[in-house]
């Protein structure tokens, strides 16, 4: 009956899976065959179903823990960013992943992964204070879906979403990998390339002219199919988000384009159209009072030396490329800023890092106070040793740390502002570089800066 080939839920089925692990459901999915069925669990598990049976075919763990334990085990293997560890599987270090992870506790709290019901309530049956705001700020709900075949199933996950080949178990892609840093995508749908064009419909538009009719099917013949769109909500943001095959950016790339041509292109592909939030108010303000400063290349300073307990290290500044990031720099520089601050983490085969007056890598702020924006620039990139960069907690959280490679580095482009080279003092850095540390990368002898000059 129904296609169903079992005759008790109970003893015949995994049915009452979720019942049986104290979960429930918050979003559900059918194949277009429907012959399979998946489910989003509150416990981040997603199982998906035989119809005919009622057996689980395969599940998918997305909780936390599953993240955590493939950074601990890639950080035993390769160094990444701010002298943390990254992670091959997932390409984020553990800076990034801590924010991640941030958000995902912080969406806990929210109707999310509640099904879009508030569980929690006052002494008095009310409504907590907290989930109220948190519902307001984000009234959305997970969602997942099988694609037009049914052959893949697409889960959004805290690296992007997820695109499986459930019969294979195997991730064939990850739509929205390289935003996941600043956009958890919770809901999407998938709209496919080309529309089934109805001939009656059509004949009764051109009054049964079948001269139309032939010439629709020529110009169709030769057009180029569609692309297929998958649009997507994120946590916390006002705006669709819309992908495709077609990247703008890299058509023009591929066409010689200018870099300018390339940046228009890439201003025009979004649409900035919702009320500025609190992040952009505050970014505004910033660029108003920098705007109100004078900014000329002798202020801001073309070479800075690094005076260190170990010797001078002579650097070449991008005041042009980046005159907000190298204005920052030599601000603190001349109020003395880093004067008597420590390497306070070094890692051989990657980086030297300083700047932090707390000397644990968790302090320090800009000249103006607080954080201010990245600055990336398509020139200036980790392509070579010792290049000097800002060390930053994710985007946009730049403060008064840096570091310094001691090699190529290609993983922290657009992720970290290049603001400098060092041009003399390439073997002090080496011998810097070649300290001895304790576990977690702090020199065992102080190496500091003693005074910065800015020229």
């Amino acid at each position: 009956r129904n296609g169903i080939a079992y005759s008790s839920k109970m003893m015949d089925t995994d049915l009452y899976e979720l019942v049986r692990k104290k979960t429930c459901a918050i979003a559900v999915a059918w194949s277009p065959t429907g012959t399979h069925f998946a489910v989003y669990g509150k416990d981040r598990k997603i199982r998906l179903w035989h119809h005919a049976s009622g057996k689980c075919v395969v599940t998918y763990d997305e909780r936390p823990k599953v993240y955590d334990k493939q950074l601990l085990l890639s950080s035993k293997k390769s160094p990444s960013s701010n002298g943390s560890s990254s992670s091959s599987s997932s390409s984020m270090d553990a800076i990034e992943y801590g924010k991640r992870a941030a958000t995902e506790r912080e969406m806990n709290d929210t109707p999310i992964f509640s099904g879009g019901t508030n569980t929690s309530t006052t002494d008095n049956g009310d409504e907590d204070d907290d989930v109220i705001l948190s519902r307001d700020s984000a009234e959305q709900l997970m969602t997942i879906q099988f694609d037009e075949t049914g052959k893949y199933l697409l889960i959004p996950t805290i690296l992007g979403i997820k695109v499986i080949d459930w019969a294979r178990n195997k991730v064939v892609s990850i739509v929205g990998k390289s935003d996941a840093s600043s956009l958890r995508f919770v809901s999407f749908v998938v709209c496919p390339g080309d529309a089934k064009v109805d001939r009656q419909m059509q004949l009764a538009r051109t009054g049964g002219s079948s001269t139309a009719m032939n010439h629709d099917d020529k110009d169709h013949a030769i057009a180029k199919l569609s692309d297929a769109l998958l649009v997507a909500l994120a946590y916390k943001k006002r705006r669709l988000f819309v992908f495709s095959h077609v990247d703008p950016l890299m058509q023009k790339m591929s066409s010689g384009s200018s870099s300018e041509e390339q940046s228009a292109a890439l201003m025009r592909r979004d649409v900035l159209n919702e009320p500025p939030d609190a992040d952009d108010l505050m970014l505004s303000n910033i660029e108003r009072a920098s705007q109100q400063q004078t900014h000329d290349n002798t202020a801001l300073g073309k070479e800075a030396i690094l005076r260190t307990t170990m010797g001078d290290i002579h650097m070449k500044l991008f005041a042009s490329e980046v005159p907000k990031t190298v204005e920052n720099f030599c601000g603190l520089a001349r109020k003395g800023y880093y004067d008597n601050i420590t390497f306070h983490r070094i890692i051989k085969g990657f980086m030297l890092q300083t700047g932090d007056p707390e000397g644990d890598g968790t302090g320090g702020e800009s000249l103006w106070g607080g954080e201010f924006e990245d600055e990336f620039v398509r020139d200036l990139r980790h392509d070579r040793p010792f290049t000097v960069s800002m060390a930053n907690a994710g985007p946009n959280t730049n403060g008064s740390q840096f570091f310094i490679t001691t090699v190529p580095t290609p993983w922290l482009d657009n992720k970290h502002t290049v603001f400098g080279r060092v041009t003399k003092g390439m073997s002090l850095c080496t011998s810097i570089e070649n300290v001895k540390t304790d576990r977690h990368d702090k020199p065992l002898d102080e190496i500091s800066i003693l005074s910065v000059d800015i020229l």
